[in-house]
């Protein structure tokens, strides 16, 4: 009784099962097991977790053996491209017991051979069917399967004949078209890279990678076995346990594959140019998975398009003289894959002719519906194709094994079911679905005279290059630095220009004679800057921009002759310029800054460049979940009206701004309010300040403005409850949480210290801290979390805030954590051991800031600013060392009241759980 006979008449999984161990030969071995059995094809499962498929077929008196390994080039890493292809060619090579396999299977007059595609390697024979033949054939394969040799001499020749395999690829102009829109359309999986593999990692392998290679895969446990044709069943599973289910499990677990291409976000073009005579055009989109219940209806819609004689690139482009050819095909594969189009130009035709065409007609079902007979044709001719595949056991051997690949064997009848239900609306629905610009990458050969490619050179033998050389002269070495404050304080030297500038110095030995400068200017008041806020802040890049002397461009080239970084930023009432040179170059530098602050021209051309570059930037912060959640967040705490110098623009407030500004309204708050008069000018490194300080006396001296200067003060808010806002911003696959309230103490209130430390406990430090610890590193919900504290010098206002980015399904499990650790703080208070811990990180990190140069100058600017000097700074750094666990707790409990957060998540929530279902924070 043949096992077909058998399981049409089996009426139940037991029967089936006593059947197996009927056929099963007396052995202490552990039995194959069956599994299921799907219209003529039965599974059993060895015992080492190889699975076996039996298909008997006596209407061919023949018998194929099939061995499937689970390996494809998605499963190659990096170096590895073209290993598992390559592996297939090795395993010809013979083992130690079938030295000659190629010639073994001539002699039994097989029909032979072996592939590799991107889910699975397969390898198979098709025999005259005998007992002999099938033992010989089992035997064989499990032998290669795990025995084969690999060795270092095999590899040097069938590598070379590898690489012709490679480069007959290369010869064919469609193959490469494929191939590279295949390449552009996955960023990240495998399926970007051709099976065939690169041609460097073919050519320099290391024997012993592809051995570690072929021994982690090349295992029963990740392989199938099909025998199908004439055989018979009880012999096949005689031998099959013979000789596979001696196989030893392996002790590795394999790594599962789990890369998934992300959705393409817009149209890609790739152009190949290469020697040929006929242009082509190419159309790539991302499909679903071969197991995905739309492949079906993909399928049977790249019958439509692409069948002859009635499909419709046949008519619309062949048939229109456009292209002389054109071809569709779709993969089938363990992830989602790919469905390429491609068209070779008829005479006289350009390829970016033939693929405008390509483009309409493919993406065009929205406004040309699928017919009923189209869908019908297709589908027609699949099953046709199908059938006539399944007449043929040994085709169906081979077959079954690329849907094994996929997930498993059954996928092929499933596919047929599929195929016979799917509608004319089930194609058009995946047409419209998938056959988008946005899913689509197109691709152009045009053929070329002669090759135009740019050949990089091999990275040379280091070690031969570079010899003994010695170098040049050591580079000027700084001076041994105390950053405490004390020790600085006492090398400042202090003076006052003839305009009134306040300067500071701290003159020491830098390496490379390197040095800082900031000159800051001071102009204007609440008054006078009213409705003129943008014209500021245009103003320090406008100055830039040209003078009466010099342009833009040789600014540029003067700077770099200097080695010279120079910039000039602006803010309404402020207008900074930063130096960074050396000793050497110092004086010369500045004649270039005594022309950009006294002599500029506010070329209006540069206006417009300036104007595009922000519109642009802007643009792309419209959407930006990060910039709107802290921007309405900003908008609450600073709640100045829109003519205020003060006030905080939305950024499509900051479009309209930035839109209307003009070269008039810049050039006047320059003439009319900028002057010298009130201002701070530091130093920091190798300089000669006999020769610096008259030079920028000269520049300042009687630079004076009509207005008087009076500073922008800010103030607290005063709110009594906080909000809660979601907003949404569709297609950000992160979100923002930004929450902040305002505390009316300045940076020399008694409690700031305290609140310091006790904010870098919280979440300052983002790694290591408790918001840290609980929201990335225990709960995995952000990247980046924190807390910061920011008092004002002069005004009682300091700003409190917390910052986290998360997935959007995670936003509402974000807000709840930050409460959760808000409370935990204000209700148990921190430890003796955190404090002491944040002390002294908290302290060497003001230490390390004071060790930049860049750093040192913007704070000694600071303090000229406000009449300080850095004893307040060690007299701050003493009220941090002095603290105890009761000071922190009490100022934390006194000044953060959580439930006066203002609280914005801005994020795309559509798909998720709304962030909005979280209470506000504090109740």
């Amino acid at each position: 009784m043949t096992l077909t006979t058998f399981l049409r008449t089996c009426a139940s999984y037991l029967v089936a099962a006593l059947f197996v161990s009927f056929i099963m030969i007396e052995t202490s071995v552990a039995q194959p097991q069956f599994v299921r059995a799907v219209e003529g094809i039965a599974e059993f499962r060895l015992e080492n977790g190889m699975q076996v498929l039996l298909f008997p077929d006596p209407s061919r008196p023949t018998v194929t053996v099939n061995v499937t390994i689970f390996v494809g080039s998605r499963h190659e890493g990096y170096g590895e491209a073209g290993m598992a292809h390559l592996l297939e060619h090795m395993v010809f090579k013979g083992t130690p017991t079938h030295p000659a396999i190629p010639a073994d299977l001539a002699k039994r007059g097989a029909r032979f051979n072996g592939t590799t595609w991107l889910d699975r390697t397969n390898y198979y024979e098709t025999l005259n069917a005998s007992d002999e033949n099938l033992e010989f054939a089992l035997k064989m394969e499990a032998d290669r399967m795990v025995n084969s040799l690999i060795r270092a001499e095999d590899l040097a020749s069938e590598m070379t004949v590898v690489r012709n395999e490679f480069e007959r690829g290369e010869n064919s102009p469609q193959r490469v078209l494929m191939q590279r829109m295949t390449a552009v359309a996955f960023d990240w999986h495998n399926y970007g890279k051709s099976t065939i593999g690169n041609r460097a990692d073919i050519e320099r392998v290391p024997v012993e990678n592809l051995r570690r290679f072929y021994q982690r895969f090349y295992q029963p446990d990740n392989a199938m076995l099909i025998i199908a044709g004439k055989f018979d069943v009880q012999k096949a599973m005689q031998l099959t346990q013979q000789y596979f289910g001696a196989l030893p499990r392996p002790d590795r677990e394999l790594d599962k594959t789990y890369t998934e291409e992300p959705a393409q976000d817009g149209e890609r073009l790739v152009t190949v140019r290469r020697v040929g005579e006929v242009p082509m055009a190419g159309l790539h989109y991302h499909l679903p998975a071969g197991g995905h219940p739309d492949f079906a209806a993909v399928d049977v819609l790249t019958g439509v398009l692409a069948g002859e004689p009635s499909g419709r690139l046949y008519e619309s482009l062949v048939k229109r003289r456009i292209a002389a050819s054109m071809y569709g095909t779709t993969f089938a594969a363990h992830d989602p894959g790919s469905l390429i189009l491609l068209a070779d130009a008829a005479q006289g035709v350009d390829g970016g002719t033939v693929l405008q065409a390509l483009i309409d007609t493919v993406e065009g079902f929205a406004n040309n519906p699928i017919k009923p007979e189209e869908v019908e044709r297709a589908r027609q001719e699949l099953l046709k194709q199908r059938e006539l595949r399944f007449n043929d056991s040994s085709s169906v051997a081979v077959e079954l094994s690329d849907w094994a690949a996929q997930g498993d064997w059954r996928l092929y009848f499933l596919y047929r079911d599929r195929l016979e239900a799917v509608t004319a609306d089930d194609v058009q629905r995946v047409a419209v679905e998938y056959l988008q610009r946005s899913n689509r990458t197109a691709g152009l050969f045009e053929p070329t005279q002669a090759p135009e490619r740019t050949a990089i050179p091999e990275t040379p033998n280091l070690q031969a290059m570079i010899g003994d050389y010695k170098g040049r002269e050591e580079v000027a070495q700084g001076e041994d630095f105390d950053a405490s404050p004390a020790a600085i304080e006492a090398r400042l030297e202090r003076e006052t220009l003839t305009s009134g500038i306040k300067v500071t110095l701290l003159p020491k030995k830098t390496r490379g004679n390197s040095v800082i400068m900031r000159l800051t200017l001071r102009y204007g008041n609440l008054e006078a800057l009213t409705g003129k806020a943008v014209a500021a802040e245009y103003l320090g890049q406008m100055l830039m921009r040209g003078t009466e002397n010099m342009t833009r461009q040789q600014i540029s080239d003067e700077l770099d002759n200097y080695r010279t970084r120079m910039s000039v930023s602006g803010s309404p009432g402020n207008l900074s310029i930063s130096i960074q040179t050396t000793r050497e170059n110092l004086v010369r530098v500045m004649g270039i800054m005594e022309e950009v602050l006294r002599r500029p021209t506010f070329p209006a051309e540069e206006l417009e460049l300036i104007r595009e570059e922000q519109i642009s930037g802007i643009g792309q912060q419209l959407t930006e979940p990060t910039v709107i959640a802290s921007n309405a967040v900003q908008k609450k705490i600073s709640p100045y009206s829109a003519e205020d110098p003060r006030f905080v623009a939305s950024m499509q407030e900051e479009l309209e701004r930035a839109k209307a500004v003009t070269v008039d309204q810049v050039r006047d708050v320059y003439n009319q309010l900028v002057g010298a008069s009130v201002g701070e000018l530091t130093i920091v490194g190798d300089f000669d300040a006999d020769k610096v300080l008259p030079v920028v006396d000269r520049i300042t001296n009687g630079w004076k403005s009509n207005v008087a200067f009076e500073r922008l003060s800010r103030e607290a808010v005063s709110n009594e409850t906080g909000t809660f806002e979601q907003i949404n911003t569709p297609d950000k696959a992160n979100a923002a949480y930004f929450a902040a309230l305002t505390i009316p103490i300045s940076d020399d209130h008694p409690d700031y210290p305290a609140l310091a430390v006790g904010n870098f406990i919280l979440g300052a430090n983002g790694l290591s801290s408790r918001l840290g610890n609980r929201i990335r590193q225990k709960d995995g919900l952000s990247y980046t979390v924190q807390s910061n504290l920011q008092a004002a010098s002069g005004d009682p206002r300091a700003v409190f805030y917390i910052f986290a980015i998360s997935n959007p399904d995670n936003a509402q499990k974000v807000h709840l954590a930050v409460q959760e650790e808000l409370d935990r703080l204000l209700k148990d208070g921190i430890t003796a051991e955190e404090l002491e811990d944040a002390r002294k990180g908290y302290l060497q990190q003001q230490e390390v800031r004071r060790t930049s140069d860049r750093s040192l100058a913007s704070m000694l600017e600071s303090l000229s600013f406000y009449d300080r000097d850095l004893s307040f700074v060690g007299d701050f750094e003493s009220k941090v060392a002095a603290l105890t666990v009761e000071d922190v707790n009490s100022a934390l409990r006194k000044h953060i009241q959580p439930q006066r957060l203002y609280t914005v998540s801005a994020g795309d929530f559509a798909k998720g759980p709304a962030a909005a279902d979280a209470p506000a924070a504090g109740n």
